[in-house]
């Protein structure tokens, strides 16, 4: 299986592409980047009539996905770490004045002792028996 792929290795051209039948393969430029006035015949997918397609013409069309280029990465984390120190800051200054309680909490004349089945509270069942 080795063989085949490196026949084809010794079959590729100078600029390292591999010949397909003698198709020219114009340069990796993304459409994106070409000049849009630039007077071309289709002017939606920035190409002239009759001009070679590159073989990865999915890729480097129109209608691929966006190349990203308005804010490096360096930016764009210094941009994430500014948001998330002001909103941390924001979650810090709400913490100080927003109020602990909404309310009052209810007050039992002999605290919740009964309710909770303290000392004096009724049996739920006798003592020996299964709760269940």
């Amino acid at each position: 299986m080795a063989a085949p792929l490196r026949r084809a290795d010794q079959l590729a051209d100078a600029n390292g592409h591999i010949q397909n039948g003698n198709y020219q393969n114009p340069p990796r430029v993304k459409r994106q980047f070409r000049d849009p006035y630039g007077g071309w015949w289709d002017k939606q997918e920035k190409r002239n009539f009759g001009e070679p397609v590159h073989e990865d013409n999915e890729i480097l069309g129109v209608f691929s996905p966006e190349q990203y280029t308005h804010v490096s990465s360096g930016k764009g984390f210094l941009h994430l770490g500014v948001f998330v120190a002001a909103f941390l800051s924001l979650c810090g200054v709400v913490s100080l004045y927003y109020p602990d309680k909404p309310s009052v909490p209810k007050a039992y004349v002999d605290g919740l002792e009964k309710e909770l089945g303290g000392p004096n509270a009724v049996p739920a069942c006798k003592a020996g028996e299964d709760k269940w």
